[in-house]
């Protein structure tokens, strides 16, 4: 739906009349069975795949070009990896967990009872707006929750077609798409969300904070930053390039755990240089008409983009662009891969996290000046470490922070279901996927069941002897 009127008052009591409707539906129809949950999960799983071509069509649509099979396997498939992940283990998550008491309490029981929140919020970025909307929305219909999904207005193909699709699947008190400008997002996060979700850049993520705080609502934050690429001195380096490159030029560098900066041996920069030119003309020999190769979004990110090289090339840094002489991807808003040699660190390419095909390099004298770069700037939400030995890499893991890790490869710790995805500091807070997506839109209700034998008894007035007694038992060891 769009939110009726034009000011801000009437959208924010359009949004506030949809969560008080679902409110009342999860007040008066309680947490919904496994049974419910099941149905909702796979009624969406098998929607998306039947729309898979159709989504693809409409991101290709959004961004003027966009690699098909990139759309398929990034925004398609992580939906149907979730889906069927959480349909298989929901009977485990949703079973009450009995915890020990300890011998203080011998004859009563604890457990832990797994609750939905009731109404969450879902905020989804245009980067991949398929994936960032629905691995949310099958967590928190896991959960036992009704959800408000707040897709991108820069991906509005997309939007409408998820906004239709949802809306043939469940009802408004289940599930609401609310389309709509920067001034439907700004409402959004005003309302009283009993869980608010938001995927986005710190900048903004700060805002959504603020926003919330003013309700006490709870917040995910998944962020993003400028994650590194650490090469070790006994890396391949043909290998490391070519799955550097990989994961740096799929969606044109537009993901948020793309590799954003390079640390390399200072022996080993020309060598790196060379093996990144080679690894992109084989991913991507040609640029301007390869329908493998994705534009940039937006013409704002475009001029951002194109701005940020060009302060780079006035401060006199080495820019090698591999662009196999074509001079016309302005046309089809596509940038050329190209590697910012030795960057000034004051540099915006260098301070902002790029979200592009660009990639500065850096050269380190000993790992441990790598270790200590990473740390002087704020924890990014993922890092890279190619190498082959366990030392280097342990050290690397063991020094420094940053939301996930994935080794001698970029961009796979994203997609396994058994791992937390989140960030640190900066780069966000809370995690989801699989079973930590589950528990993000929970509540763990702590259940004490006394039993009839009370040894509590001997710790209430009036104090005598035998509280003392209990008391040293209580402190023993």
């Amino acid at each position: 739906m769009r939110p009726e009127g034009s000011d801000t008052d009437n959208i924010r009591d359009s949004l506030a009349n949809v969560l008080a409707r679902q409110r009342l539906a999860f007040i008066e129809r309680g947490a919904p069975s496994l049974e419910e949950r099941r149905a909702d999960i796979t009624r969406l799983r098998d929607a998306v795949k039947r729309h898979a071509n159709a989504f693809a069509d409409a991101l290709s649509a959004d961004f003027g070009s966009r690699s098909r099979q990139e759309s398929l396997l990034a925004d398609v498939w992580p939906v149907h990896a979730a889906a069927r992940h959480a349909l298989r283990r929901l009977p485990r998550w949703m079973k009450p967990k009995s915890v020990p008491v300890g011998v203080e309490f011998a004859g009563s029981r604890a457990r832990v009872l797994v609750q939905p929140l009731g109404v969450v919020g879902i905020i989804a970025p245009w980067n991949y707006p398929v994936n960032l909307a629905l691995c949310p929305l099958v967590a928190a219909l896991a959960a036992g929750n009704r959800v408000m999904l707040k897709p991108s207005e820069h991906t509005q193909r997309t939007s409408e077609l998820l906004a239709t699709l949802l809306a043939e699947l469940f009802p408004e008190e289940k599930v609401a798409v609310l389309l709509g400008g920067p001034e439907v997002g700004a409402a959004f996060t005003t309302l009283a969300f009993d869980h608010l979700f938001f995927t986005g850049s710190t900048a903004v993520g700060r805002r959504v904070m603020q926003a919330a705080a003013q309700n006490l609502t709870p917040v995910t934050l998944e962020l993003g930053g400028k994650s590194p690429c650490v090469i070790a001195p006994d890396a391949d380096l043909a290998q490391a390039a070519m799955r550097i490159a990989n994961g740096k030029l799929f969606n044109a560098g537009q993901t948020c755990i793309a590799p954003d900066y390079v640390l390399a041996p200072r022996e080993n920069v020309e060598s790196f240089i060379s093996a990144y030119q080679a690894a992109v003309k084989k991913l991507y020999p040609t640029l301007q008409a390869n329908p493998d190769y994705t534009s940039i979004a937006t013409d704002r990110h475009y001029a951002r983009l194109t701005a940020a090289l060009s302060e780079a090339r006035e401060a006199g840094a080495r820019i090698v662009s591999i662009d196999a002489g074509e001079a016309d991807l302005a046309a089809s808003r596509k940038i050329a891969p190209t590697l910012l040699i030795e960057p000034a660190d004051d540099l915006n390419l260098m301070q902002e996290e790029i979200f592009g095909p660009i990639l500065p390099v850096k050269a380190y004298d000993r790992l441990d000046d790598a270790i200590a770069y990473v740390n002087a700037r704020p924890r990014p939400l993922a890092l890279y470490y190619f190498g082959a030995s366990a030392e280097g890499r342990d050290r690397v893991l063991s020094r420094t922070h940053s939301g996930g890790v994935t080794v001698n490869d970029a961009l796979s710790h994203f997609v396994i279901e058994e791992l937390p995805f989140g960030g640190v500091g900066a780069s966000g807070m809370g995690f989801y996927h699989g079973e930590d997506g589950f528990l993000a839109f929970s509540h763990r209700k702590a259940v004490f069941l006394q039993g009839s034998v009370d040894a509590k008894k001997f710790l209430r007035a009036p104090y005598g002897k035998l509280f003392g007694a209990m008391f040293r038992f209580l402190m023993r060891g």
